[in-house]
């Protein structure tokens, strides 16, 4: 009987890493562990290994416990405000993921998860749509540090690197990432509680400009093409495949929660939920919902960014479907089916 690949996971409780762990073990063909800084819920055919990435000898014990890796996946991340700190902080992580990894001698392929903000997203208006090959924009950006050390690193040995660059990641995690499903199903929740009407609360640019996000069960299956189809050395744009405008589905959360929309309206979400605890906490109480600790639900702040962002955003996806990997994700769908998932668990009214 062929010995299965091992796949290890880096940041495995993430949104990213979540969806990742639970596909390749549901498809049987994996032996599958989650590394990630805390432990988390258990989960079938996942085996979980707490470790902290920044700690060399700890990354190193880690894949003791792991075993002898054939594919490393790195979907870890910790939020800083200063991008040279950004930068070095993960550059740390993935070099001890990988030389950890890599130590036992049988690693194949290390995939490489970055965003958007590989073209400037979070500068300002860049080029769309996005193609793999645009220029980079002045430094610091860690996903530039991290991406030239794997590929020099990875120069002359018997593995390779293979890039993935999704965009606004979307899946069924909660309380561990940034989930914009969730951020926005929790602000309208909230907001039907407090009897107000559903307002998109970024700016009008943004609410009819094109956006992308990138369904985590699509990204999850992409990865494991990426992992044993893609050529080597290779970046891909890895979002839904379409495009939308908030203005054209943000009726369909106003619909979900049967609340009444109105007119866009930008207010600062971070500032604004901050005081909104006492009313979240009150909707798991009389809905009798699975009790989510507000300080976790959402990262509010992000969501300052992704709803104010008032230019198109939109990554080309014509390299990854040319190179073998044809899979679309309707986007008005996957919000649809997320907010029935997290309802079915409890976690919405």
């Amino acid at each position: 009987m062929t010995e299965k690949p091992l796949a290890v996971i880096a940041g495995g409780r993430g949104v990213i890493g979540h969806a990742l762990a639970e596909y390749l073990a549901s498809t049987g063909r994996w032996d599958v562990v989650s590394l990630s800084r805390t432990k988390g819920e258990a989960y079938p055919d996942i085996r979980q290994v707490q470790t902290d990435l920044l700690d060399p000898r700890s990354a190193s014990a880690a894949f003791s416990q792991a075993g002898k890796a054939t594919h490393l996946f790195f979907a870890a991340y910790q939020d800083r405000s200063d991008a040279n700190e950004l930068a070095e902080l993960h550059l740390a992580m993935l070099q001890n993921f990988v030389r950890g990894g890599a130590a036992a001698g049988t690693l194949q392929r290390v995939i490489l998860y970055e965003g958007a903000k590989y073209y400037g997203v979070h500068l300002g208006k860049f080029k769309t749509p996005a193609v793999e090959s645009d220029p980079r924009h002045l430094p610091p950006n860690f996903y530039y540090a991290m991406e030239d050390w794997l590929r020099a690193e990875a120069a002359g040995k018997a593995w390779s690197p293979v890039v993935l660059r999704p965009d606004v990641v979307c899946g069924p995690v909660v309380g561990n990432g940034f989930n914009i499903v969730m951020l926005i199903a929790v602000y309208a929740a909230i907001s039907r509680a407090l009897g107000v009407p559903l307002r998109f609360p970024g700016s009008t640019e943004c609410y009819t400009a094109l956006a992308q996000v990138t369904d985590a069960a699509h990204l999850a299956r992409a990865s494991e093409w990426a992992a044993l189809s893609a050529p080597a050395g290779e970046a891909y744009n890895a979002t839904n495949g379409d495009i939308f405008r908030w203005e054209q589905v943000w009726p369909l959360f106003a619909d979900f929660f049967k609340m009444p929309a109105a007119a866009p309206q930008m207010i600062p979400i971070a500032q604004t939920m901050k005081d909104k605890a006492p009313v979240w906490e009150k909707i798991v109480k009389e809905h009798r919902l699975v009790p989510t600790p507000y300080e976790g639900i959402a990262l509010w702040h992000a969501g300052d960014f992704v709803l104010r962002c008032g230019y198109d955003v939109v990554s080309s996806t014509t390299k990854i479907r040319r190179a073998g990997f044809g899979n679309v994700v309707d986007s008005h769908e996957m919000f649809r089916r997320m907010l029935e998932d997290f309802r079915s668990r409890r976690i919405l009214p």
